[in-house]
């Protein structure tokens, strides 16, 4: 391939992907929906003006390591704290129900397949899809509403960090396994080992940037070890750990989000990924995505998936939430304000894909569930709040 090509590819990218993310947030949908049109209308099934390659591939992992780099950046380790079990124990029931409604569906669906095939780990990562939660939606919605720093505001802000959280582990976990040299025992070494190294090291880097925060408080030379550190924890997690680089790059960004000048980094980067390497991983994900296999059988699969993953969501959530001591009320406004999906669904996907135990022709659904779930959940939450009087503050 000549070298000139890629600049021909990068521009009909970002152009495409940028229009159509305008066009997508105009009708008040995900923008990130928007570019992953895009990939599927200048990919091989519609127009072919851009094939999937080497290098685009390679440009789309960088933008999934800076993607979730920033999403631990913008964790507040201060939030979770303050909420403590009650978001935890709502998160992980978060997890663990669409989790186990992912697995059965695709069962019920293609059949019950022998622990270890390809069936089942198709299965099993249909599942763990499930699990992400996005709240950018539910927050723009509250914050509207008037109740962004209410109780139930405050639980789902949380409780949605840590579902991540706990959604990124199991991705670990489930990945490992698919290695055919590896066993249960064996992977859970290896991601105790990793987090036992991030903690250690964490500590150090935390203090080492908190040292030279002060000596170079707003500096460019900031960020820029800030992406060192990012990519070094990716290459750290898949080489000697055979955890998920976006792990490594998620905890990069949690050990850095309490350091002074965490937002100025997180914009910093913030502006290489929205620029360039985020539309680019997104529109990759529509290039991967192939319609022409859409079949009526695939179809009423994706109706299903996303059916799944929005009720999933709320019984996981709801019913935790009412043990717990919520309201009838408060527990199905929790449970419809964690049920939205975005970019971290589609992260997960992408690595399914990556280690074999998806087909590209599922990314259908997951885009469906995105969309849906976007445009679902703030009328829902308009429906449930109503006009009622705020509730007290948490």
């Amino acid at each position: 391939m000549e070298t000139y090509v890629l600049f021909k590819d990068l521009a009909i990218i970002l152009i495409f992907a940028k229009i159509c993310g305008l066009i997508a947030g105009k009708l008040k949908a995900p923008q990130v929906v928007g570019e992953i049109i895009a990939g599927l209308l200048i990919g091989p099934s519609v127009l072919g003006l851009v094939e999937q390659t080497d290098f685009i591939s390679g440009m789309a992992e960088i933008g999934v390591v800076l993607l979730m780099f920033f999403a631990g950046l913008q964790t507040s380790l201060k939030d979770l704290m303050r909420t403590g079990w009650k978001a935890f124990l709502i998160a992980c029931s978060g997890v663990l129900v669409p989790l186990v409604g992912g697995y059965f569906l695709y069962c019920l669906y293609y059949g019950f397949a022998p622990s270890g095939t390809s069936e089942f780990y198709s299965a099993v990562f249909t599942g763990v899809i499930l699990t992400a939660t996005s709240v950018s939606i539910t927050v723009a919605s509250l914050q509207e509403l008037g109740y962004l720093k209410s109780e139930t505001g405050t639980t789902i802000m949380s409780a949605a960090i840590i579902d991540d959280v706990i959604g990124i582990i199991v991705l670990t976990f489930v990945v490992g396994m698919k290695d055919p040299d590896s066993n249960p025992g064996s992977v859970v070494l290896s991601t105790v080992l990793f987090f036992i190294l991030a903690l250690i090291l964490g500590f150090v880097v935390y203090k080492l940037f908190t040292y030279l925060d002060k000596l170079y408080p707003h500096t460019r030379r900031i960020p820029i070890l800030g992406m060192v550190l990012a990519f070094a924890m990716a290459y750290l997690a898949e080489r000697y750990f055979g955890i998920a680089d976006i792990t490594g790059a998620y905890v990069a960004g949690i050990v850095l989000c309490s350091i002074q000048d965490s937002e100025y980094i997180a914009r910093k980067v913030d502006i290489s990924s929205y620029m360039v390497f985020g539309p680019l991983f997104f529109a990759s994900i529509g290039l991967k995505t192939s319609i022409d296999e859409m079949t009526p059988s695939l179809l009423l699969f994706c109706i299903l998936f996303v059916l799944v993953g929005l009720v999933t969501k709320i019984v996981g959530c709801g019913l935790m939430s009412k043990v717990l001591g919520f309201n009838a009320g408060d527990s199905l406004k929790i449970g419809v304000g964690m049920m939205t999906r975005g970019e971290v669904a589609l992260i997960v996907a992408q690595k399914g894909l990556s280690v074999g135990m998806i087909e590209a022709k599922y990314f259908s659904a997951v885009i469906l569930l995105i969309l849906i779930s976007s445009v679902i959940t703030p009328i829902a939450l308009k429906l449930l709040y109503g006009k009622k009087p705020a509730e007290k503050t948490a």
